[in-house]
């Protein structure tokens, strides 16, 4: 029965076949993961604040840019998203 011989030989190779693919699959999909996010070089934000406003400080945090403003009404910081420039929120500080 030479070709019972076959077919096992052929379902033994597919099985190996089906589970080195799945660790290829699996060894991509971990290595895309770790990689860091492509983060562009330069982006150029404009801030629309008053006239006299002065940037006293610049802060990272997890996600986001924190931005000190003084001058040209109460002092206040701006939380931007450092990926895209666009402006997350801010906060007015009280005298």
């Amino acid at each position: 029965m030479p070709s019972l011989k076959v077919l096992k030989f052929i379902t033994v190779l597919l099985g190996v076949l089906i589970v080195l693919g799945t660790t290829v699959v699996a060894v991509t999909i971990v290595r895309r993961m770790s990689e860091p996010a492509a983060v562009p070089s330069q982006i150029a934000v404009t801030l629309e604040e008053p006239a006299g406003t002065r940037i006293a400080a610049i802060a990272a945090t997890q996600d986001r840019l924190a931005v000190h403003l003084q001058g040209g009404g109460p002092d206040r910081v701006v939380l931007l998203d450092p990926h895209t420039g666009a402006r997350t929120g801010s906060i007015v500080l009280a005298h």
